[in-house]
């Protein structure tokens, strides 16, 4: 789906939203407080601003009695399946982000990823899956990241530990050819990278994969992942907090020069892996 036909489906669920609202005789506020948000974002979401989550969407069914129809509505929009159900909201978000900020601690973040690290990665979390599968998440993987190719791409910030970098991930030769990739998209100004030395030691949010999103029009969210699942935060003083703690990261991190130049160095250290098997 086209992001214009995309967004005039969501000023539709937003039109029906309201409609059905008022049919039953709510405010904002009191739609907001049964179904566990503000009155604010209902209005948000009526307006097509923001996107509810699927467990949002489902209340709101219970609630105004409506069959099931925002869930299903919501599951048509959102759902794709080359994503986790938990990730799907996710790349509709990113969509729309004005901003992306990106902690990556042990790999290479999607949005920056190679075909040849993708393939990789997949394959070895799916070991019995088919090719076509494989190239179709693949495809899934390339097409979210033309997202920083777009006319009005996010300001797009990552902060990798330098663990990302060491890790050959698909082989020594498609390692090194990822870390120019990351090189060249900063050259370019496409993104802005720093990375976090091992020397570091301790750091905040350890070991977690964090990423923060910012909208010309809604509150900012913030999405972490755990195994096999996810949790998309909203919530204003959790997000702060994730907010504080992606500053500290920055703080800890290499300026942006030295961290190129650590990336360019292990991207070495990969090829000269690759000359010698």
């Amino acid at each position: 789906m086209a992001n214009g036909s995309r967004q005039a489906a969501w000023e539709f669920f937003g039109a029906e939203l309201k409609r059905r609202r008022e049919d039953a005789g709510l405010t904002q506020m009191e739609l907001g407080s049964r179904v566990f948000v503000s009155g604010g974002y209902i209005g948000q979401f009526e307006q097509a601003i923001r996107k509810p989550q699927l467990d949002v969407a489902q209340r709101i069914d219970e609630i105004l009695q409506t069959e099931g129809f925002f869930e299903r509505t919501w599951r048509k929009l959102i759902d794709d399946k080359r994503y986790a159900e938990y990730f799907a909201e996710v790349v509709e978000l990113e969509r729309t982000a004005t901003k992306i900020s990106t902690f990556a601690p042990t790999l290479v973040p999607g949005l920056l990823q190679t075909s040849a690290y993708t393939r990789a990665v997949m394959l070895a979390g799916n070991p019995f899956a088919s090719d076509d599968s494989i190239e179709e998440k693949v495809e899934a993987r390339r097409e979210r990241a033309r997202v920083l190719d777009g006319t009005t791409p996010p300001e797009y910030w990552a902060i990798l530990h330098e663990h990302v970098l060491r890790i050959p991930v698909g082989g020594s030769a498609a390692m090194a050819e990822q870390l120019d990739h990351v090189v060249s998209l900063a050259r370019r100004r496409k993104v802005l990278v720093q990375t976090l030395p091992y020397a570091v030691g301790a750091y905040p949010l350890m070991g977690r994969m964090v990423q923060l999103m910012e909208f010309a029009e809604a509150p900012p969210t913030a999405y972490t992942e755990a195994v096999y699942s996810g949790s998309l935060l909203d919530d204003p003083a959790l997000v702060k907090r994730v907010q504080g703690a992606y500053d500290l990261l920055r703080a800890a991190a290499l300026p942006p020069e030295a961290s190129l130049a650590l990336i360019e160095s292990a991207a070495e250290d990969h090829r000269r892996c690759a000359s010698t098997t």
